[in-house]
């Protein structure tokens, strides 16, 4: 469930408890229909119980794709096509006064309570990550970062795939904080929050670090790549306000960033270390700027050349 974005699993939540009601629905109405003889309609006339059920709708067309490589997601998929297969059967059978196939009525509802165990455990996982989120911006919380930068790192070490991390800092936010409020501060938040999602790449993830802090691991990247996306959101951060306070005034923030490699050769821990060490040299830079860490990060080497050089990138 990690690939899912944090910010978009209450809506992947709220789509799969709809898809287990429409789905219900459907199976009360087909029981309905070949045990008490109830009418059923589907629900595009011509067009088969199975291409016309909302669920196949949802299935289709609105599950978000961050789900479409699960197992649970697959696992549905097919018994949800033998379901209505079987439908079509024993309505036709019903429909046609022939007798109804006690073996394929028997299957109906055996493949239903599959397709229900499949829906519940994709909704307990979702759910079960939403309760991982931080409550202010909707970004994944701190408590679980150490435990994936930890399996990132072990891929790193396995030679799968590198991974970068970068800890961004909004510049002067207590002073937007001190002028606006603390609400403005926390709605800002989300909206960075947000906006940093909307800038990265789909796989990349968004924690909620400290105060004003978040963290970014970008899987497959190296640092090369890294300052090549974080360049794109640095300048999105800059080009335009961030929100409209409720009395009309346009809130405009920098952010500094800290880039890292999640080394294999040292722990997770030390990594963030690094990234902390990259962050503060560029605030204490100026901000707005994404330095990388590198052996001769610390603010009495290298400080002195930014100011003179008042690099931007």
């Amino acid at each position: 469930m990690r690939k899912i974005n944090p910010l978009r699993l209450d809506e992947v939540l709220e789509q799969l408890t709809r898809a287990v009601h429409e789905h219900t629905d459907w199976q009360e109405s087909v029981l309905e229909a070949i045990v008490h003889g109830a009418p059923f309609h589907a629900n595009e006339p011509g067009d088969g119980v199975h291409r016309g059920c909302r669920f196949n709708r949802w299935y289709f067309d609105l599950a978000p794709a961050e789900l479409w490589g699960t197992p649970a997601y697959a696992a549905m998929g097919v018994e949800h096509w033998r379901l209505h297969r079987l439908a079509d059967r024993l309505l036709h059978e019903l429909a046609t006064d022939a007798p109804i196939d006690v073996q394929e009525f028997d299957e109906l509802i055996a493949g239903s309570v599959r397709l229900h165990d499949a829906l519940d455990a994709l909704r307990h996982g979702v759910a079960e990550a939403v309760r991982n989120l931080d409550a202010t911006t909707g970004a994944a919380d701190r408590a679980g970062m150490l435990t994936d930068l930890r399996a990132w790192r072990d891929l790193a070490v396995r030679g799968v795939q590198k991974c970068s991390i970068v800890l961004v800092d909004l510049d002067r936010f207590m002073a937007i904080t001190d002028a606006h409020g603390a609400t403005a501060g926390d709605e800002l938040l989300a909206i960075v929050a947000r906006r940093l999602v909307r800038l990265l790449r789909p796989f990349d993830k968004v924690f909620r670090y400290g105060a004003d802090e978040f963290l970014i691991a970008l899987p497959g990247a190296d640092l090369a790549m890294t300052q090549s996306v974080i360049k794109q959101v640095r300048e999105g951060f800059a080009s335009s306000p961030l929100m409209t306070t409720p009395d009309g005034i346009d809130l405009r923030a920098t952010a500094s960033f800290g880039l890292a490699s999640l080394d294999p050769e040292i722990s997770a821990e030390e990594s963030v270390e690094r990234a902390e060490q990259a962050l503060l040299l560029a605030k204490t830079a100026g901000g707005n700027r994404a330095i990388s860490w590198d052996p001769s990060v610390t603010t009495g080497v290298r400080l002195p050349r930014l100011q003179l050089d008042d690099i931007k990138e």
